[in-house]
C-alpha cells in the first residue's frame, strides 16, 4: 500500500513513525525531526505545519498496515538509490536517540526498517 507521492513525504512519514515507535512523542524527537524537515523541504516556509500534517496522516494509518505501507513504498521508489535509503535509516537512528533513551519498541522499528531497506537493495541488485 503506497500512500506517498514523493520520497520526501515518505521520509517524513518514517521520521514520525520512528518518533511514535515507543508510544510517546518527545519534544526532543520533534526538534530532531524539524531539523531534518528543513533539509527535506528546503523551500518550506512552515516546517512545523508540514510536520503536523505528517503526524495527522500517520495517525490515520492502522498499526497493522504500517509495515506494508513502509515496505511497499520503499519498493515503489525504485529510482531512489540505496545510499539515500540508508541515509534515512541513519536519520532514524538520530531520532530514536534524541530523547536520550532507546526503548525496545524503537529498536524493533529500526531493525524492521533496516531489513526492509536491505531487502529493497537485494531486489534492485537482482534486476
Amino acid at each position: 500500500m503506497v500512500i506517498h507521492k514523493t520520497f520526501a513525504d515518505f521520509v517524513l512519514f518514517l521520521y514520525v513513525h520512528m518518533a511514535y515507535a515507543d508510544g510517546e512523542y518527545h519534544p526532543s524527537e520533534e526538534k530532531e525531526i524539524l531539523s531534518k524537515v528543513k533539509k527535506l523541504y528546503p523551500s518550506e516556509s512552515d516546517p512545523k505545519k508540514r510536520l503536523d500534517d505528517a503526524i495527522a496522516q500517520y495517525k490515520t494509518v492502522k498499526k497493522d498496515d504500517l509495515r506494508s505501507v513502509i515496505h511497499d513504498t520503499f519498493q515503489h521508489f525504485t529510482q531512489v538509490k540505496f545510499t539515500q535509503k540508508y541515509k534515512v535509516y541513519t536519520d532514524m537512528y538520530d531520532i530514536v536517540h534524541a530523547d536520550g533513551k532507546v526503548h525496545e519498541a524503537e529498536e524493533r522499528a529500526l531493525k524492521e526498517l533496516k531489513e526492509i531497506i536491505d531487502v529493497g537493495s537485494e531486489v534492485s541488485h537482482k534486476q
